[in-house]
Order: structure tokens, then C-alpha cells, then sequence
């Protein structure tokens, strides 16, 4: 399997991950309730943090081979 299929494939299983755990810190901190735009901002920043954080890693992977 090519490097940027597994890149894909992490991007996408820790994504599932990371949006779960974002939302039970939302309903336990009581921020489920929110403003749309405001949980929407919120898993735009994670999002955004996980795939620019899981590229870096892949690429420092890659630079080691």
C-alpha cells in the first residue's frame, strides 16, 4: 500500500477517533449545547490540527527512509 493511502486511511481512522472524544468533552463540559457555529469552529480546529500533525509525521517518516 502506498505511504499516502496509509496517510489517508490514519487521517481517517483518527479523525473517527478525535470526533468522538471531542464530543463527549463537549457533553461533559456542557458545550453540546453551543451554537452551531461554535461546535463546527471547534471540529474544524481539530480537524485541521490532526491532519497538518499526521502529515508532519508521515513526512518525517518518509525523509527517515
Amino acid at each position: 500500500m502506498p505511504i499516502d493511502a496509509v496517510e489517508a486511511w490514519a487521517n481517517a481512522i483518527l479523525g473517527l477517533g478525535v470526533s468522538a472524544a471531542l464530543v463527549a468533552a463537549l457533553r461533559a463540559i456542557g458545550l453540546w449545547d453551543a451554537p452551531a457555529l461554535v461546535v463546527s469552529i471547534l471540529f474544524f480546529v481539530a480537524s485541521l490540527t490532526r491532519a497538518y500533525a499526521l502529515r508532519r509525521l508521515f513526512r518525517w517518516w518518509e525523509d527517515r527512509a
